[in-house]
């Protein structure tokens, strides 16, 4: 016999993706769920034909007449339309009481928090699983955060922030965050609770993967869970693209920071009509990250990030991922009865396996800033796993390294920055890298036969995994790419003099730091988009003793 599933807001931007999955589950009756027949009938149609290994069919009902949704007799109901906002528990309760199972997408602070205790006693009794805020906000988070601090003894400041790619917003999406935008924020801050604007800030976070995006305080059940796990901040963001957008947001929250205007619900029909046409300025693709900061199990201090990045038009995925995990683990009986929000009760992977059909990429890393060596500390745990010579090269002691390499080059204006810079020209020559420990990193001295040239290498620390490299008043900053023989620099930015410049006016260095046949070898490029190549060379070292 078939379970019923009724998703509501089964055509809106997160219900129509989670759908298209729910249409593959066999066994299952799935009813598409909302207030306008048409989209719901041509979504119906789309997933038939594409091969739904499940029962569709369609119900118009308004979520706003509970008995609507129980007098379609479920096994399970799942929420995906919003927003939650100032909602009541109606809805879920005249679901439960029929004995049906509840899993919604809330993203609702007062919502979330409220939901065990208006609704857990009644869930137990009819021996029903009823989950709240199986999204991104808590339920990734929270499953992020247990993979990475699972064995730690204490956290003392998590910050969580949400990147989405370009794309049309919801309405209740667009509601949602106009019911806070400006508003106090109950937060913990500082070791202690306090208010603060919401989308207030505009921080540049890098998001792996993505890049940087601007970023606004952001008000979601996270702000009351991530408290719990932390003794001094436990904060998460939230950025719009473009960037316009998001500094727009930013500009008319003022009047009600300033106490000039109650709200901005009433905005909320123009600015979707306003942001719809503007996406397609934005970049498509998005992120998330999670990063924390304590004590492990063995007393090191210790920094981990775990990150997701996806493709154009993978985003609205993600927030639905979550449910259709504590769908599965409902039906499969790995959830006991009673109501809660979804914190503690999926595991990272189970959410990421609803996933892997899409371009979606993720990442966990680790590092221990109090360890001693620059690449150490840069690449974390990752930093183990290099080639011995790798290792030798890089592992933060005074080193001298020589042996062979070649170099080629762009004549003209190339070769007076060359001369400048002390730069090699084209030809082989005897090469010798002398690395010493330095305030914060390490001086590097490269000698191409006669040629001459220092740079200074030094960790980020309010950026982990980034490390500068700077030439005299440029500053180049990298990330690094590590994989089984080596590891990559990847440009991230540059400045002049401290302040950072755009990409298309300066030098490109693409580096790569690798081991082959148990030696130490490097490949550099540096190159001008108007100037053409200044200086390339590769080259293998041996390494001696200082």
């Amino acid at each position: 016999m078939s379970r019923r599933v009724v998703l509501i807001g089964a055509s809106g931007v997160f219900g129509a993706r989670m759908a298209a999955r729910l249409a593959l589950w066999p066994g299952i009756e799935l009813v598409l769920a909302g207030r306008r027949a048409e989209p719901l009938v041509a979504l119906q149609a789309e997933l038939a034909a594409a091969g739904a290994a499940a029962e569709l069919s369609v119900a118009t009902l308004d979520r706003q007449r509970p008995s609507e949704v129980a007098a379609l007799s479920p096994w399970a109901v799942v929420d995906a339309a919003g927003p939650f906002q100032g909602a009541s528990y109606d809805l879920a309760r005249s679901v439960i009481e029929a004995g049906a199972h509840w899993v919604d997408l809330a993203d609702a602070r007062d919502f979330v928090a409220g939901f065990a205790g208006a609704l857990d006693d009644l869930a137990q009794r009819r021996g029903v699983v009823a989950v709240t805020g199986a999204s991104s906000s808590p339920a990734l988070t929270d499953a992020a955060l247990t993979t990475m601090t699972g064995n730690w003894r204490r956290t003392w400041r998590i910050r969580a922030a949400i990147a989405p790619g370009a794309q049309p917003p919801g309405l209740s999406v667009v509601r949602a965050c106009l019911s806070w935008a400006g508003q106090p924020l109950a937060c913990f801050a500082g070791g202690e609770w306090t208010e603060r604007p919401g989308w207030s800030g505009l921080e540049a976070l890098r998001f792996p993967g993505v890049g940087r995006r601007r970023v606004s305080l952001a008000d979601t059940p996270d702000l009351d869970l991530l408290a719990r796990r932390v003794s001094e901040e436990g904060l998460i963001f939230a950025g719009i693209e473009p960037p316009l957008l998001h500094v727009l947001l930013w500009l008319i929250a003022w009047p009600v920071r300033l106490r000039l205007a109650p709200g901005l619900a009433r905005l909320a029909r123009p600015l979707r009509a306003l942001a719809a046409p503007l996406t397609r300025f934005g970049a498509p693709r998005g992120g998330m990250v999670v990063l924390a900061e304590g004590e492990d199990a063995h007393g090191e201090r210790r920094v981990a990030r775990w990150s997701l990045a996806t493709g154009p038009g993978a985003g609205p995925s993600v927030p639905g991922a979550p449910a259709l995990a504590a769908l599965r683990a409902i039906g499969e009986g790995r959830l006991a009865p009673g109501a809660r929000p979804c914190v503690g009760q999926l595991r990272l992977d189970d959410i990421l396996a609803e996933l892997t059909h899409l371009p979606i990429t993720t990442a966990l890393e680790a590092w221990s800033p109090e360890r001693q060596g620059l690449f150490p500390r840069v690449l974390g745990d990752a930093f183990e796993a290099l080639p011995d010579a790798v290792r030798a090269a890089h592992g933060g002691g005074a080193l001298t390294l020589r042996g062979r390499a070649a170099s080629r080059g762009a004549g003209g204006p190339a070769a007076l920055g060359r001369r400048i810079a002390g730069l090699p020209g084209p030809g082989r020559y005897d090469v010798e890298v002398s690395i010493r420990p330095a305030q914060g990193g390490e001086v590097w001295t490269r000698r191409f036969g006669a040629r001459r040239f220092s740079t200074r290498l030094v960790a980020l620390k309010a950026e982990p995994g980034l490390f500068e490299e700077r030439l005299g008043p440029m500053a180049f900053r990298f990330s690094a790419a590590c994989d089984a023989a080596g590891f990559d620099w990847i440009q991230e930015r540059w400045s002049f003099a401290g302040v950072p410049m755009p990409r298309w006016l300066g030098p490109r260095v693409r580096a790569r730091t690798f081991a082959r046949d148990g030696a130490y070898r490097f490949r550099v490029v540096l190159a001008h988009p108007w100037l053409g190549v200044i200086a390339a060379y590769a080259g293998r070292l041996n390494v001696n003793a200082p």
